[in-house]
């Protein structure tokens, strides 16, 4: 009984004392890049920084659940737990191209990457999703539950095991996940502030169609919420509970990128940039809307003060409240040999490296001094761009 209050107290004084009043991690979706959010995480932790708001979506929002549902000492130990398992080799399967391969560029790469991919979307990856035997392309299902390539209970089952949902809804750490209407079309936000979080509200941010079926919540059906926008980031400059902001963006797909030469890769330079072009758009609403901002406060304070109480200004003053924020963009940059399909490459091999590459990156922007140094309320806004081992 005496114990546990001193280890909360050591626990407390040794995080890391920000000038911000709130830090937020934004994850995009991205299947199996998705471990590179990992390794990002993995860094903030080592770095003592105190995550208080994480938003995320699809792959992100699974991972902001093993990240919010888990005591601090135990959470990149459940990040990494929960990789580990869902790039297990499979056993019984001839050729299945999961075992160690140390890629170092050459075409070897670029085959295994291919053939691991192809393994996954045949059988299926552990404890995540399986192929169905026989999904509804020619005929009516029985349920939109069954509309999909995949079945997705295992995940249910590894979600249950690894997340304590119930520390989620303690709301220590705010958290919100995007899903999709799928009857509506309309863009929805779990968050922990409002309602309890459960499996299905995770699983629901993760149901990408076609491969993955819609997850009923109270009668409605949801699916992945890239199916809108593969970045939550608007939700959270929406957000106007607090003036000042450290945000790290990891994202998992990069709107630069080359032309495509055949048609696989011309997919995958759609998905590229359907998932990051809505970002950089928010970005630039974002920095006008900020400079909209300043411009009305300084407009408002040569206002008399007889005007100044008329209940319309006093709207205005506070729309005219300018929310200071640092931005961080953490994003994968993927290696020359990876596919069109790489975000289903959920090799043991492939994980690793991009865990790593993510621990990298975001040990580079921590360890740029200006990222914790509170922007001046004329700036607004200080955007840092992380790419192989600099920041701009």
């Amino acid at each position: 009984m005496n114990q546990a209050p001193a280890v909360e107290h050591k626990r407390h004084e040794s995080k890391r004392v920000l000038p911000f009043e709130r830090v937020v991690l934004v994850l995009q979706g991205g299947g199996a890049l998705g471990a590179y959010q990992a390794g990002v995480y993995e860094a903030i932790h080592e770095a003592k920084i105190e995550v208080n708001w994480i938003c995320g979506t699809s792959i992100g929002g699974i991972n902001g659940a093993l990240i919010a549902g888990n005591r601090t000492e135990r959470r990149v130990e459940r990040l990494r737990e929960f990789w580990e398992v869902i790039t297990k080799p499979p056993i019984g399967i001839p050729g299945a191209p999961y075992f160690a391969a140390v890629w170092n560029g050459s075409g070897e790469g670029h085959w295994t990457n291919r053939l691991s991919a192809l393994t996954s979307m045949l059988y299926g990856v552990p404890e995540f999703f399986a192929p169905r035997p026989f999904p509804p392309l020619m005929s009516v299902a029985e349920s939109p539950s069954f509309v999909s390539y995949y079945d997705t209970t295992p995940l249910q089952a590894t979600l249950t095991r690894l997340v304590d949902f119930g520390l989620i809804n303690t709301k220590s750490i705010r958290l919100s996940v995007a899903a999709t209407n799928a009857r509506t079309g309309a863009p929805v936000y779990f968050d922990n502030r409002e309602h309890p979080i459960t499996s299905a509200h995770i699983m629901a941010s993760a149901s990408l169609p076609p491969s993955f079926p819609p997850t009923e919540i109270n009668g409605e059906y949801y699916w992945d919420g890239a199916v809108v926008s593969n970045s939550p980031m608007q939700y959270v400059i929406d957000d106007a509970s607090r003036n000042t902001t450290l945000v790290f963006q990891v994202d998992l797909w990069d709107a630069n990128g080359e032309v495509p030469l055949d048609v696989p890769s011309a997919y995958s330079r759609s998905l590229e940039i359907h998932g990051a072009t809505r970002l950089n758009i928010t970005l630039e609403q974002y920095k006008k809307t900020q400079k909209f901002r300043l411009a009305l406060a300084k407009f408002l304070d040569q206002l008399p003060d007889v005007v100044k109480k008329d209940p319309e200004v006093q709207f205005l003053e506070q729309e005219a409240r300018v929310r200071i924020a640092t931005l961080v963009q953490l994003k994968y940059q993927s290696s020359r040999y990876e596919t069109a399909t790489k975000n289903f490459e959920f090799s043991r091999a492939a994980m690793k490296e991009r865990w790593q590459a993510g621990y990298n990156d975001a040990k580079v922007a921590l360890g740029e001094p200006r990222v914790f140094e509170l922007p001046h309320v004329t700036e607004a806004a200080r955007i840092f761009d992380v790419h192989h081992g600099w920041v701009t």
